[in-house]
């Protein structure tokens, strides 16, 4: 039986570089986001299903992870890569209701989600379950207060995580992305390929269980840090 995975806030970035791998691996291919239509031809691409989802909605995560199981009984591999930030930066302009959305999308959907996969998951005694961070999540930057929020309480959930369910066979991960993400021809690695990023992933999920990752950085050999 083919490995599964389903990836949560999926665009024709990162998301989609991962999905494309793990096609290629012979895995069976998830998607999960609130507008699904961009996802058509990625779709047809690699024969993954698709599903609407607003990972800050509980009742829509629960949803979709009880739609999921009607399609198969183990998920393998989850993949949380949604996050939002508003518009406007300064904490003197931010709007409260705006910060609260970005922030509820940005960590407290991965809440959601994690525990929707840790409860099938612990039961099989197996799986692995990977949040997308960034710098943010280590360091805030100025005019970044919502993102860098969400992105610690990611961190913060990840590493909580991590102590609790490795010990139940469970791998959780969290991957620091440092830098822009895009394909670039000129060679000077002022981007990061989504696609070699994408391959980490699936490292992480193929560790054996005597030398498991729970962090990683990711980062061009041009960046400071």
């Amino acid at each position: 039986m083919s490995e599964t995975v389903l990836i949560v806030g999926v665009g024709q970035g990162l998301s989609a570089s991962i999905a494309r791998l793990c096609f290629s691996k012979g895995m069976k291919v998830y998607l999960a986001s609130r507008s699904i239509e961009k996802l058509e031809e990625l779709k047809k691409e690699i024969n993954a299903e698709t599903f609407v989802c607003d990972a800050s909605n509980i009742e829509s995560v629960s949803n979709l992870f009880n739609q999921i199981d009607k399609y198969t009984s183990v998920l393998n591999l989850v993949i949380y890569n949604a996050s939002s930030r508003p518009k406007k930066t300064s904490i003197t302009d931010l709007d409260p209701l705006e910060v609260k959305k970005a922030t509820n999308i940005t960590c407290f959907g991965a809440f959601l989600v994690a525990q929707q996969a840790a409860k099938r998951m612990v039961k099989k005694k197996g799986g692995s379950i990977f949040f997308t961070g960034a710098t943010a999540g280590l360091k805030g930057f100025a005019n970044s207060s919502t993102f860098a929020m969400g992105k610690f309480g990611l961190r913060g959930l990840a590493q909580s995580l991590a102590r609790e369910l490795h010990p139940k066979g469970v791998h959780v991960a969290h991957l620091i992305i440092d830098g822009i993400i895009g394909k670039e021809s000129k060679g000077n690695y002022q981007t990061m390929n989504p696609d070699e990023i994408a391959k980490s992933y699936l490292q992480l999920h193929h560790q054996e269980k005597s030398a498991w990752t729970w962090e990683i950085e990711i980062r061009t050999s041009t960046e400071n840090f």
